[in-house]
């Protein structure tokens, strides 16, 4: 047998994506940072808005309506951000990363979006610093408490909860568990 032949032979090197994928890719990267964009403006118009004509405005003093506002950013930059992603990965797929099914995609829509109320909700009790604290010192600390607000649930099994695959969107989570021999330092078993 001659070596290269057959369907062993490597493939040649391809020079990288094409033109049109390039722009699809650029157009899909503006429309994702787009929505993540005007997600957070609406978030923070929503939560600007519940901190002075809600009937949390009592509850939420002046110092820490700026407190409120980033966890409005946090909450619609997720929403923004994850929405289009788990769209794509509902109508495209590939070989080691099937389509999501309409169930599958339902039931991580409903997670983000209950993490992005958690994040709210970070947000309110953060932002009662501001009874003793000054605006500037309260904002601040908000940033670091809906910042860090995920460091909890990443403790959680997601997996027992059917929600294993919410960060699985990023190529680098979909099909790894069959190298993890090679992190162990064992043999991959190519020596067959």
């Amino acid at each position: 047998m001659s070596v290269g032949s057959g369907a062993g032979e490597p493939r040649a090197q391809s020079p990288g994506r094409s033109a049109a994928g390039n722009i699809a890719f650029g157009a899909g990267l503006l429309f994702v940072l787009a929505t993540m964009t005007l997600g957070a403006f609406a978030g923070v118009a929503l939560t600007i808005g519940l901190a002075d004509d809600s009937f949390l405005s009592s509850a939420i003093p002046d110092d820490g309506r700026n407190a409120m506002g980033v966890g409005g950013i946090g909450m619609g930059g997720l929403l923004g951000l994850m929405l289009p992603l788990l769209l794509l990965a509902a109508v495209r797929g590939t070989e080691e990363k099937p389509r999501l099914g309409p169930g599958e995609a339902l039931l991580k829509v409903l997670a983000i979006v209950a993490f992005s109320v958690y994040v709210v909700v970070v947000s309110l009790l953060a932002a009662q610093l501001g009874w003793i604290l000054p605006k500037g010192p309260t904002t601040l600390v908000n940033v670091f408490a809906v910042g860090f607000s995920w460091m909890p649930l990443a403790l959680v099994p997601w997996e027992r909860f059917g929600l294993g695959g919410v960060g699985g969107l990023l190529p680098s989570s979909g099909g790894t568990s069959r190298d993890t021999s090679l992190d162990k330092g064992g043999e991959s078993g190519k020596s067959d």
